[in-house]
């Protein structure tokens, strides 16, 4: 098994939604290592630390898990959404997606300043390297632990 974090606005996308509805494609990525992930890392089965971004305390809100194999985005052949695009074939797809099923709410966020503030136990997480913008990222095992553990505590460690 693997641990992955998948960020997404929760203007877009949010944890809320997902606990409505079940589960969700992940589409609309545009990276080719986020891309690579999806089509080569992730596994059914596999840890997802749901995180919120660009929004007033961007955090770790939720856990979920990847629950398809991937699949062609659907998206990238539609002319009217926003990640169309037209070098893509349908019979070679260039961006793929993957279910993910909802797990559960987080009893409180886990804020990037909290995550911050553990960098030296986190050790080399992806989340914390300067100029990393992927939307999915690798977690550790360790990692996942230490964060979820996280989630019991106050909050900002003094």
């Amino acid at each position: 098994m693997r641990y992955w974090l998948m960020k997404s606005e929760p203007e877009e996308f949010s944890i809320q939604q997902l606990q409505r509805r079940g589960r969700e494609p992940w589409n609309g990525v545009r990276n080719y290592q986020a891309r690579n992930f999806l089509r080569d890392d992730m596994q059914i089965g596999d840890g997802v630390l749901f995180y919120h971004s660009n929004c007033p305390i961007p955090g770790i809100v939720g856990i979920a898990e990847i629950v398809s194999e991937a699949l062609p985005d659907p998206s990238q052949f539609d002319r009217q959404s926003d990640y169309f695009d037209a070098k893509s074939a349908p019979d070679a797809p260039r961006w793929l997606l993957r279910e993910v099923g909802f797990k559960r709410v987080l009893r409180r966020t886990i804020s990037l300043d909290e995550l911050k503030q553990h960098a030296d136990a986190l050790g080399d997480f992806a989340l914390l390297r300067r100029g990393n913008r992927l939307s999915i990222l690798p977690v550790s095992a360790p990692q996942w632990q230490y964060i979820l553990q996280l989630e019991n505590h106050l909050g900002a460690k003094t």
